[in-house]
């Protein structure tokens, strides 16, 4: 059950390393999800129960949103996490790296209804030992794969914005540079991020926030986003 690594060349030539998670942390973020799930309906399902049988066809609606909706919803709209995975530091991505969108998201979590036999992920866990790069079944299909969050590779982290083609041809290492700046801007104070980006204002044809904005934009262009 080993973590494996995979290297992904983005179109532009950027390098990115994804350490794929193996069963154990998945199975272990698998569980805290469960249990917080039944949490929440158990709370809900009380006093639901004082009203007869609507109140009964209310809980087994809330354990169908609960048991399809929750997965899919926080993968999209909390950048690949549920809850259990954000607790053990774990992220849906797409096989490229980016972020997972509501097709692949669907389609893996359907697919539990495949990994999950013959019992307790049975299959799941034969095709993430098979698998270079852990993926159970649904992962294969949808494109996905579950790395760890807390290890992102460079340009993981770049805000997500309007890609912008460079005007010039850079090399290899200032792809690099100007990668990182963008994945590290959010740590600086905004005259330190001014600062750096006006020092580049012959690439950006700007200054200041405008620049720093430009930068941005040109990263996310490096990493194939749209």
């Amino acid at each position: 059950m080993l973590d494996t690594v995979r290297e992904i060349e983005t179109p532009e030539g950027i390098s990115l390393h994804l350490r794929a998670a193996g069963a154990l942390p998945r199975a272990q973020a698998w569980m805290v999800d469960m249990l917080l799930r039944g949490a929440v309906f158990t709370v809900a399902a009380i006093p639901l129960s004082l009203f007869g049988v609507g109140g009964n066809g209310l809980a087994m609606l809330l354990l169908f949103a609960l048991m399809w909706g929750y997965s899919v919803l926080c993968e999209v709209w909390l950048d690949g996490q549920t809850l259990g995975k954000r607790a053990l530091g774990l992220r849906v991505v797409r096989a490229d790296g980016t972020p997972v969108t509501w097709m692949p998201s669907v389609v893996r979590n359907l697919l539990r209804v495949v990994d999950i036999l013959p019992g307790v992920y049975g299959v799941g866990l034969v095709s993430t030992l098979i698998d270079p790069h852990a993926r159970r079944l649904g992962d294969i299909v949808a494109g996905t794969m579950v790395i760890h969050a807390t290890e992102l590779p460079a340009g993981q982290q770049v805000p997500m914005a309007p890609a912008a083609p460079l005007p010039v041809v850079l090399a290899a290492d200032e792809q690099l540079a100007l990668v990182e700046f963008a994945e590290r801007a959010g740590q600086l104070t905004v005259p330190r991020q001014e600062e750096l980006a006006n020092m580049l204002s012959p690439l950006t044809g700007c200054r200041d926030t405008a620049a720093v904005r430009r930068l941005i934009a040109h990263a996310n262009w490096l990493l194939g986003r749209a």
